[in-house]
């Protein structure tokens, strides 16, 4: 008897080609807006976490300073830390794979005709170990070079483009500002952070070498540190903060005159935020199915009402009330269905266009495609109900009279 009635619908939704397209038109709209939005959230989330995760592995950025307060904005500068710092950290804080120390001076970078502007950062080889930066060419510097303060120097992937083309820049001098530096690495491309900033555009020196030669003076801007796997960050950022507080003379009741950072909780609010946006932006999609569901109960009703007499002649000649109510409610369902079947293929062409075009990754999520399919069923189901019941509940008599 399904089958029978399933045949019954298909001839009665051929019979009104285009009324039961623009009926399924709202379940489209709905589907296709459901599953877009939704897999480019996926997709905007797996960016942002990736692009944090090339910041470095089970990185802890210090900084001087309280950054951003409860009280609102920001408060005035601390004294900045010391290589002892660096040391003490590198000393007394167990389950580390590195300790960066970190300052950066913006300079034209210099070499035969081209020029650059780019920023200069000072380090140790401990700065690719922090920021799981692997090197394209050539090498870091050695531990002579850091103690002497040379004037070497590695680039990063745009300012090698920027300054050499093609050309192969190893054992190259260039300058920054009036002060010349021979290239002995290229580091490897990381691209755009996730706040659209290009992490590849500067050249990295010896630490040393910029607080002697550029800016004079022995501070250290900040400091990065790496866990080893398998150490909790948040173990690690406790005992630096206690150690930094004893170091800084900090008494028990002031608040800190510098923030550590973790990059896992900077990962989570954002991956939080993005997920929440998601279901925002999904829940808004998933009201067009709800109007479609409306619309299909609006063309049902519609049909009952042109249908009386056919209704009518079938009840007369035996058809039980439940055949009637399941023929309607197969229709229901058959258009919602076939409703969501057009949505599913449209809102996955539409997010893969639009993860393409916003060069983010197109994250295939089958758990989505099918509560889209099911929930467009069960408007069919729920939506097709009353006008089913209506159809099933005709007087025979009257509907064989009705004009």
């Amino acid at each position: 008897m399904i089958w029978e009635t399933y045949l019954l619908a298909q001839r009665a939704i051929r019979r009104n080609a285009l009324r039961s397209t623009l009926t399924v038109l709202g379940i489209v709209i709905g589907v296709a807006a459901v599953i877009t939005m939704v897999t480019l959230g996926s997709g905007a989330t797996a960016q942002v976490t990736s692009d944090i995760a090339k910041l470095g592995s089970n990185m802890l950025q210090v900084r001087v300073g309280q950054g951003f307060h409860r009280g609102g904005g920001a408060r005035g500068a601390a004294t900045p830390f010391r290589m002892a710092d660096v040391q003490a950290i590198e000393q007394q804080i167990h389950g580390l794979q590195g300790v960066a120390p970190v300052s950066s001076s913006g300079m034209q970078a210099i070499y035969g005709n081209a020029n650059w502007s780019t920023t200069i950062t000072g380090s140790n080889a401990d700065f690719l170990v922090v920021r799981d930066w692997p090197m394209a060419r050539g090498r870091i510097f050695t531990e002579s070079e850091m103690r002497a303060g040379q004037a070497v120097c590695v680039l990063g992937a745009t300012v090698q483009r920027r300054l050499f083309g093609d050309e192969d820049p190893l054992g190259a001098t260039i300058r920054l500002g009036k002060i010349a530096f021979r290239v002995i690495g290229v580091l490897g491309a990381k691209g755009q952070s996730s706040f659209g900033t290009d992490q590849d555009d500067f050249v990295l020196i010896p630490l040393r070498t910029l607080q002697r030669r550029v800016a004079g003076n022995t501070n250290v801007g900040s400091i990065m540190v790496s866990a080893m796997d398998g150490v909790p960050t948040e173990a690690v950022q406790t005992d630096i903060e206690r150690l930094l507080r004893e170091r800084r003379n900090i008494a028990a009741a002031q608040e800190d005159d510098f923030h550590v950072r973790d990059m896992k909780e900077i990962i989570d609010t954002l991956t939080g935020t993005t997920r929440v946006l998601t279901a925002l932006l999904g829940a808004v999609a998933a009201v067009s199915l709800l109007v479609g569901g409306i619309g299909i109960m609006n063309i049902m009703l519609v049909s009952v009402t042109e249908r009386t007499r056919e209704i009518g002649t079938r009840l007369a000649i035996g058809a039980l009330e439940r055949q009637v109510l399941l023929q309607f409610l197969v229709e229901a369902v058959v258009l919602a269905c076939f409703g969501g079947v057009i949505g599913i293929a449209l809102g996955l062409g539409a997010a893969a266009l639009a993860a393409h075009l916003l060069a983010i990754p197109f994250i295939f999520n089958p758990g989505i495609v099918s509560a889209a399919f099911l929930f467009s069923a069960l408007v069919g189901v729920v939506f097709g109900y009353f006008p089913a019941r209506q159809a099933a509940r005709l007087d025979p008599i009257e509907a064989l009279r009705y004009e």
